[in-house]
């Protein structure tokens, strides 16, 4: 675990392999957003990149209350607009972390991400939110404005229409509401959620890194161009994935899945019709024996019931299930069952 001074920063979290966890980590200021913080998330985002065993990350804010409940009003009320306009403040958090972070990454909202904490919680690929969670841009309230790309991430994730009034009135929108405007992707209950995030994180660290990146490429592009240029994009990234060893493995491996099937399904049909020909013989056989030991065609003794039965429902078993995994390993292998991975 690397040593920072606003965040902490776990990679394998709780045991989770390929996962790492950024955790803002200043609980009595709400986790406030200020330079130092963002140089340490930079840092954090920069070596989880590097990692090449990290494949997901998880950011979530220390404490019960908040993500980021904003970003620190002391330490902008103390520059001039020529510093803020110098400085191109607030660019890093997307120069940065956004666009130097190729690899995907959750937010998990614990509770206010507010202003810039709304703001970076939205940078995420997708918010996974706690029942507790709140969002907002309230900084109308401060005669100002968003900085850091709230007005225009909040407008493509909710629409135009609460985006502006969220704007305007400077109110916050709960959890369940976020879910239906489509900011997050599902509330869990608040004991949960790091829990969810981390193994949601794991599940994506276990896919092809290469396919991993690609498709997040890909969603970015619809969500940032047009769709003729969404559809370059995504066509590009796909032909360059088809000469990927992951490629080659997954879909080699998918084959024989089939093929597999095919042989099985193969099998029962044969050993169906072996086993209703020799049922069939070794049913006569008893009957000839029966029928002998009585001493006459006239008094056979009895078959065992369990004998009748089982003489012919096994084959019947083989002869049907036989013929639905050859169709099964038929619709799989020419891909008409929609299954891919």
């Amino acid at each position: 675990m690397a040593d920072y001074e606003t965040i902490t920063a776990e990679t394998d979290a709780q045991g989770k392999s390929g996962v790492t966890l950024i955790t803002l980590n200043r609980p009595k200021a709400l986790n406030a957003l200020n330079s130092q913080v963002l140089e340490d998330l930079i840092e954090a985002f920069a070596a989880y990149q590097a990692d090449e065993t990290q494949l997901c990350a998880v950011l979530t804010g220390s404490g019960e209350k908040a993500f980021a409940a904003g970003a620190d009003i002391k330490e902008m009320s103390e520059k001039e607009a020529a510093d803020f306009y110098l400085q191109d403040f607030f660019a890093p958090w997307t120069s940065e972390i956004v666009k130097k972070t190729r690899k995907p990454w959750i937010a998990a909202v614990n509770g206010f991400a507010l202003g810039g904490g709304c703001e970076l919680a939205m940078m995420a690929d997708f918010i996974i939110a706690s029942e507790n969670a709140k969002f907002g841009q309230p900084e109308i309230n401060l005669g100002v404005a968003p900085g850091m790309g709230g007005s225009q991430r909040l407008t493509k994730a909710i629409g135009k229409s609460k985006a502006m009034e969220m704007c305007l009135t400077g109110r916050m929108m709960g959890a369940e509401e976020a879910e239906r405007s489509n900011l997050v992707v599902r509330v869990v209950p608040h004991d949960e959620l790091l829990a969810d995030a981390l193994k949601t994180a794991a599940t994506i660290a276990s896919k092809p890194p290469m396919a991993a990146i690609a498709n997040k490429e890909m969603v970015n592009a619809a969500f940032e161009t047009s769709l003729d240029q969404g559809l370059i994009v995504e066509r590009r990234i796909f032909q360059i994935l088809a000469a990927s060893e992951d490629k080659k493995e997954g879909m080699a491996a998918f084959v024989e899945k089939r093929v597999g099937l095919l042989i099985f399904g193969a099998m029962f049909v044969w050993f169906g019709i072996d086993g209703w020909r020799h049922r069939r013989q070794e049913r006569i056989s008893l009957i000839e024996a029966a029928i002998l030991k009585a001493g006459g065609d006239d008094n056979p003794l009895p078959l065992n019931r369990w004998d009748r039965m089982m003489a012919y429902v096994q084959p019947v078993l083989m002869l049907i299930f036989g013929p639905m995994m050859i169709l099964l390993g038929c619709l799989a292998l020419f891909g008409l069952t929609g299954e891919r991975t």
